[in-house]
């Protein structure tokens, strides 16, 4: 098999081939069927070499009758058959589904963390390309492949020199396969490549409506996507040609075949070597033998498409496999320390952070300061276990943070994004992390970060629907409930990146009482900040710079340090804060 996206060959042992392996038991009823099918299929040839040699020479209609009802039965039992097929591959298609879904799910996700941005559902669609693929009739003909062998040895048994000119006939039928899969395969992997590209662009306008509608933006947009769309659609007609030329050529040389076989056939018969009615049954036999594969050259964009989903959900579950069970770990204290952190975005190889090493000791709190670029949000990935470093460990109570379980980990942890979104839900919803109901909990974070209020102007209160991504929030709403949701459950590590952003006056006072309830509280508070009135509720500030430690210490005295330099260049200088330490 070709290499995939990731220029690795799929593994023997991944969850995809265990899957298959799964389906192995229905392939072989499928394929027991599939005998009785193709023997079936004959029904016809049979009942016409009756009437032609038993009928027409007794002229007994009750021979007729029976002869006519048995084909009938056998036609009805042909299609009962070919029901079950179907049946049994459309649930082998949902047992794939089952097992891979949740690989799919968390490997997309996974995908996600690490910048991917291009993914989008493009694996969902993947795995319902190989569910629906199973249950396609370009597979089922795969599987009658085999039995026109069957066919075969009874025209061999009828003839051999109609056998062997219907043995051509059928290498003739792989040579098109053949060079029609070698024909296609570049151009739909184009065309998938584009696809994907068209998706992503689309998604992101989408995303961005209101500023592109507002600047007048669309045209221009649009014509960007279309370029991307173009592509698709090029590609993918370049596919469709290829396929659908050979798909013809294959259909003529099955009607060839069989037509030249009827002409052979009379060609033997007038010599004596074979029977009237046997070269009509020779002539069907023959397009009998080649029917499957004129059905898989017609559906082989489906077997491409198959292919391609295969190779991209093996690359994937390679790179990103489900994580170990880990041994449990104690809830942490809140214990911070970063030790010599390289760091980038994953797989990028390039270095923003260079070299970041400082500790925070638990309840402390450190302000992170800097101009834009200089690894602020970078380093508050790190520091909740998103992003893995290059070199170097982040370390939470001397567990390192990357490698915790999640799921144990993150009651324990708060964190604020700069972009703070909101899922589809209630208020509630979103700040208990859709996790069991807590009224109390809920109440107490909504009090901490201000929201109080605002929850008891709606008529529906913490159950108010928010929309998707909170789009019936105004921007501070959102923040603040994103805050609510951080520190739900009092946290002991807190990781606000820039939580002032889209906040007022009010929402500034609010913010500086929930870091001072965070540190009454014990927990560890780490804010990532541009504006000066935060430092008032942190001890320990750090500023970063090129992705370098400028300066670290206690507030004031890192305040009073870079005043100089605050006075020349007239904003806040590049700074981060730490609590406790460095």
């Amino acid at each position: 098999m070709k290499p995939g996206p990731s220029g690795k060959r799929p593994f023997a042992h991944g969850p995809l081939h265990e899957a298959l392996r799964l389906l192995v038991p229905s392939i072989k009823q499928v394929a027991f069927f599939s005998f009785f099918t193709n023997l079936l299929v004959l029904a016809p040839s049979g009942y016409m070499l009756e009437v032609y040699d038993r009928v027409v020479n007794s002229r007994n209609h009750r021979t007729l009758l029976m002869l006519t009802l048995l084909v009938a039965a056998l036609y009805l039992l042909l299609e009962v058959l070919e029901w079950v097929r179907r049946q049994v591959m459309h649930d082998a298609g949902l047992q794939l589904d089952r097992y891979l879904q949740g690989h799919v799910f968390h490997a997309t996700f996974a995908s996600r963390l690490q910048n991917n941005a291009a993914v989008g559902v493009q694996y969902l669609k993947d795995l319902k390309t190989l569910r629906e693929f199973l249950s396609s009739q370009a597979f089922l003909s795969f599987v009658d492949v085999p039995f026109a062998l069957l066919v075969l040895i009874l025209i061999f048994l009828m003839n051999p020199f109609l056998g062997w000119f219907s043995l051509g006939g059928a290498l003739v039928q792989f040579l098109i396969g053949f060079i029609n899969e070698r024909r296609v395969r570049e151009p739909l992997e184009l065309a998938g490549r584009h696809a994907m590209a068209s998706q992503a662009y689309a998604n992101g306008v989408i995303r961005n409506a209101q500023v592109i509608e507002s600047m007048g933006m669309l045209d221009h947009i649009y014509e960007r996507w279309q370029i991307r769309q173009n592509g698709f659609l090029h590609h993918q007609a370049q596919a469709s040609d290829y396929a659908g030329n050979n798909a013809s050529l294959s259909k003529m040389a099955q009607g060839l075949v069989s037509s030249l076989l009827l002409g052979f056939g009379g060609f033997l018969a007038i010599r004596g070597e074979l029977g009237g009615s046997g070269m009509i049954v020779a002539s069907i036999l023959g397009g009998r033998v080649l029917s499957p594969l004129v059905q898989v050259i017609a559906g082989w964009k489906q077997v491409e498409a198959f292919r391609e989903a295969f190779v991209r959900l093996d690359a994937l579950f390679r790179d990103f496999p489900l994580p170990e069970k880990t041994m449990s770990l104690p809830a942490p204290a809140g214990a911070l320390s970063v030790e010599g952190v390289i760091a980038g975005p994953p797989k990028s190889g390039v270095q923003i952070l260079k070299g970041i090493s400082f500790r925070v000791a638990p309840g402390g709190t450190l302000a992170i300061a800097g101009p834009s670029a200089s690894g602020k949000t970078t380093l508050a990935r790190l520091l909740v276990g998103i992003w893995p470093a290059m070199s170097g460990k982040v370390r939470l109570d001397g567990s390192d943070i990357h490698a915790w379980n999640k799921d144990e980990l993150g009651p324990n942890i708060g964190y604020l994004p700069q972009n703070s979104e909101l899922f589809e839900g209630s208020i509630a919803e979103n700040i208990r992390r859709f996790g069991a109901p807590d009224t109390q909990k809920v109440l107490l974070a909504c009090r901490m970060v201000g929201l109080e209020s605002f929850i008891d102007s709606l008529p529906e209160g913490i159950d108010t629907l928010v929309g998707d991504g909170g789009a019936f929030l105004s921007g501070g709403e959102r923040q603040r409930v994103a805050l609510a949701r951080a520190v739900y459950g009092m946290p002991k590590f807190v990781v606000l990146d820039e939580p002032d952003a889209s906040l007022d006056q009010a929402g500034d006072a609010a913010l500086l009482h929930t870091i001072g309830a965070l540190k009454a509280h014990g927990s560890t508070v780490i804010v990532i900040t541009h504006r000066r009135n935060i430092l008032s509720a942190v001890e320990y500030m750090l500023v970063l710079a090129d992705g370098r430690i400028q300066k670290s210490g206690r507030c004031e005295e890192v305040l009073a340090a870079l005043q100089p330099e605050t006075a020349v260049n007239g904003a806040v200088a590049p700074v981060q804060l730490a609590g406790g330490a460095a």
